[in-house]
């Protein structure tokens, strides 16, 4: 880690914003930087100085009158019949206004989840931490994961579709740990992110671009799967399709 990339991370790490895998990564970067240790005790400071701060303003009493004066008794009765009325009103269309929030809710939520997911992928690349157990074997790939996710993540063999098993590791969206099995199709690496509840549950597969990379979203067998990579859509789509079925092949 760069001392820029540790600046944009500080405020995060002292907020308690970080998932595991980037705390560790700063916090092994500022123990051997005394520049990125030194600003980061001064965020420290100041966030401690505010917490001690008074921030705190009472309004003065004649504000109030001053309020009172300025609207004429029979405008605040208007005013709480129209409120009364609206509050009567809100109880037809509360129940809609709750549905279309949680929509809102979920369509953030999944936007999130990729973008992490696409975060995820390039910095497994530029941290040259691509694998942690390196295999072309699924047997051995699968295994791995057994203790360190609750869930056994689904490693295909797709060699001869073109798709190469390289290996696997753990990594971390939203705060969570995922398995991650990775692929390669010539010179470019797929990133397969495998979890439980890791965003909404799709009826069929979703296919998108976020930040110039290709991101395929499908559920199977109650987990969620999530590949990206640069390869062209036509490709990762074919990767889905074939994964897909090669894990339907051994059900």
């Amino acid at each position: 880690m760069t001392c820029a990339e540790s600046e944009v991370l500080l405020h995060a790490l002292i907020d308690g914003e970080l998932d595991a895998g980037h705390a560790r990564q700063i916090e092994a970067h500022v123990a051997k930087c005394e520049r990125c240790a030194a600003q980061l005790t001064s965020y420290r400071d100041m966030r401690q100085a505010l917490r001690g701060a008074n921030l705190r303003y009472a309004a003065p009493a004649s504000l109030r009158r001053n309020i009172d004066r300025s609207f004429p008794s029979q405008a605040l009765t208007n005013r709480r019949t129209f409120l009364k009325g609206l509050g009567v009103g809100g109880l037809a269309s509360a129940a809609a206004a709750a549905g279309v929030a949680l929509v809102s809710l979920n369509q953030e939520s999944d936007e999130t989840l990729v973008t992490e997911a696409v975060s995820a992928h390039l910095r497994s690349l530029q941290a040259e931490h691509l694998v942690d157990v390196l295999s072309t074997d699924r047997h051995t790939v699968k295994p791995w994961f057994n203790g360190r996710l609750d869930v056994a993540p689904p490693v295909m063999d797709l060699t001869a579709q073109g798709f190469t098993l390289i290996g696997g590791r753990l990594d971390y969206i939203n705060g969570k740990a995922v398995a991650a099995i990775v692929y390669r199709r010539r010179g470019h690496v797929i990133n397969l992110f495998v979890a439980q509840s890791m965003g909404s549950a799709l009826q069929t597969p979703r296919l998108e671009t976020v930040q110039g990379f290709n991101v395929r979203r499908w559920t199977s067998q109650g987990l969620n799967l999530l590949a990206v990579s640069d390869i062209n859509s036509d490709e990762l789509e074919e990767f889905g399709r074939k994964f897909e079925a090669a894990a339907g092949s051994i059900r």
